[in-house]
């Protein structure tokens, strides 16, 4: 029976150090084109290594005056998205899972089908609602729409953590004299916290990547834009610099890397943990 199955593992694993291959070679390439001299960017004959790494592009990217208040403005709007969202949708899922009230289905029907409407079919109306609240050209025309989109997700993931907690463990801390907002955030907080950590990826990347909103709703004040838009300054009329394009690519990645190691493990038991419903 093992020599049986050994011909469908080895081809399983094949595929699949196959398909890591292709994910991570754009990210390979984009981090050499970044350290690769101009000269041999524009090559038409590019090759998938350099013989003389070059910090130039880099160099170009640092140089740019917004960039540090670019990249200021990006931890700012994650973070307060990724906090703001991981709470609410805590305090949500803690909701339509304990408690028995009317229009509970509809709602988190509703919840599934707000992430099934296409960011792009909303942006128009979101301009408007901004504009009626003043909120163009703030960062709170960034946060706002993105802790909106997080919800729906980061509800019915933490919905299944919520759920597997067993209902006698609530009912053992009210007899031991504790309270509700002691269970919720003593008790049931650090039980479903690697479900947070999971929702909060998903949130910190959109965010974080987001190129559609900043374009969109800060217009005038470039002091109030993000990371994504300091990609506009590498892209001319006459040529792009595709190196200082993949420089600042690269130094985008960095802090969704730096996010991952220290998730990394509440990452795995909490995506483990969201088929628990």
């Amino acid at each position: 029976m093992t020599l049986v199955r050994r011909p469908w593992r080895l081809a399983a694993e094949t595929t699949a150090l196959l398909v890591a291959l292709a994910v991570a070679f754009p990210l390979y390439w984009m981090v050499l084109s970044a350290f690769k001299p101009a000269g041999e960017i524009q090559s038409t004959e590019p090759r998938p290594w350099t013989l003389s790494p070059s910090l130039d592009s880099f160099r170009r990217v640092f140089e740019q005056q917004e960039f540090g208040r670019y990249f200021l403005n990006s931890l700012v709007v994650a973070s307060i998205v990724v906090i703001a969202s991981a709470l609410i949708a805590f305090l949500a899922a803690t909701a339509v899972t304990r408690f028995r009230f009317t229009f509970r289905t509809t709602l988190l029907i509703m919840f599934l089908v707000a992430q099934m409407v296409p960011i792009e079919a909303l942006t128009i109306p979101l301009f408007f609602l901004m504009r009626d609240f003043g909120q163009l050209n703030t960062l709170g025309s960034l946060i706002l729409p993105h802790i909106a989109f997080s919800l729906p997700f980061a509800v019915w993931m933490l919905r299944g953590f919520v759920k597997a907690v067993p209902e006698a463990l609530e009912e053992a801390a009210y007899i031991d004299g504790a309270s509700r907002t002691r269970f919720l955030w003593q008790i049931l907080f650090p039980l479903v916290f690697p479900g947070l950590v999971a929702t909060s990826v998903f949130s910190f990347i959109s965010t974080w990547n987001d190129f559609l909103f900043a374009k969109s709703f800060i217009i005038s004040d470039t002091s109030q834009s993000t990371l994504p838009m300091a990609l506009l300054v590498f892209f001319k009329p006459e040529e792009n610099d595709w190196g200082g394009i993949m420089a600042a690519s690269t130094v985008m990645t960095v802090p969704v890397l730096v996010f991952f190691v220290l998730v990394q493990r509440r990452l795995v038991s909490g995506l483990g943990g969201a088929v628990k419903d």
